[in-house]
């Protein structure tokens, strides 16, 4: 199970790197302009991948800042928010590695910022759950990229899994 979450959390990794090069091409009208999607601009999208990584990451480990609202523009700027997501990229990777079969199946609580109550469960399902909620969003980055008119880079895990980085989980 370890290897499981130690490889999407290389590929969480890739994919940001990816997408944020993408997002690197965009003017700055561009990389602001509401493209209709949930968090609106590619600017509101990568914000809130790293807002909830930062809100999850505080919750798994007790450490860190965790923004009160889902939709806080942390870094307006992408080079400022590129540098961000790299760190939290490598904290993250770095949480994981720390992590064993005992603690992924150990149990852990928090409060969510949309309920006042505790919630207990295990850590390999939020994990999951972590991991799967990039996913979604990198999705939304990937199509503001196409109404933009911006080729997306392809971010499916079988193409990490075939690069450098990724060849070690196949």
């Amino acid at each position: 199970m370890k290897q499981h979450f130690t490889m999407f959390a290389a590929y969480n990794a890739w994919a940001n790197g990816l997408l944020c090069d993408a997002a690197d091409r965009l003017s700055e009208e561009e990389f602001n302009r509401d493209a209709s999607a949930f968090f609106k601009s590619m600017c509101g999208t990568l914000n809130h991948v790293l807002v909830a990584d930062r809100i999850w990451m505080q919750r798994f480990t007790g450490e860190g800042e965790a923004p009160s609202k889902l939709d806080t523009i942390l870094h307006p700027r992408l080079y400022d928010l590129r540098e961000a997501r790299q760190a939290e990229d490598r904290r993250i990777t770095g949480w994981v590695d720390t992590l064993d079969d005992t603690a992924l199946a150990g149990e852990f609580s928090y409060t969510p910022i949309s309920i006042a109550e505790t919630i207990t469960q295990k850590l390999a399902p939020a994990l999951a759950h972590f991991f799967n909620h990039q996913t979604h969003h990198r999705g939304h980055a990937h199509m503001i990229l196409s109404v933009l008119g911006k080729q997306p880079p392809s971010l499916d895990l079988i193409y990490f899994q075939r690069t450098q980085a990724g060849r070690k989980f196949i």
